[in-house]
C-alpha cells in the first residue's frame, strides 16, 4: 500500500510539476517582460512602430521565436536587438514570457 501511495505522489509530480514548466508562470512573465520587451513592443505586447503585436499568440509560436532569437538565428529586420536581448533568457523565463503573452487577449 505504501508504494502504491508513493507512485501516486511521484506521478502527480510528475504530472503537475512538468505542466506548470511548460505552461510558464504568467505573473513571473509579466515580471519579465517589463524589465525589457515592453520598451519595444509596447503594453502587454500590443506592437509599437516596426514593433510587432505579439499578445495573444500562441505559446508554441512565442517560444520558437524566442528559442531561434536565443540560437543567433536572424528571422526578421529587428533580428539583432531580438537575439541580444533573447539570448540571456533561460527556457523557464522563455516558457512565462510566452504564457504572459498568450493570456493578453
Amino acid at each position: 500500500m505504501k508504494h502504491l501511495i508513493l507512485g501516486l505522489v511521484c506521478l502527480n509530480f510528475v504530472v503537475f510539476g512538468t505542466n506548470k514548466v511548460i505552461a510558464g508562470d504568467i505573473k513571473a512573465g509579466e515580471a519579465r517582460y517589463a524589465q525589457n520587451c515592453g520598451n519595444c513592443h509596447g503594453p502587454a505586447g500590443m506592437g509599437l512602430a516596426s514593433y510587432p503585436k505579439i499578445k495573444g499568440k500562441e505559446v508554441s509560436y512565442l517560444i520558437d521565436r524566442l528559442n531561434t532569437y536565443r540560437a543567433g538565428t536572424k528571422i526578421g529586420p529587428n533580428s539583432d536587438l531580438m537575439i541580444m536581448m533573447a539570448q540571456p533568457l533561460s527556457d523557464i523565463e522563455i516558457a512565462n514570457l510566452a504564457a504572459y503573452l498568450n493570456a493578453q487577449k
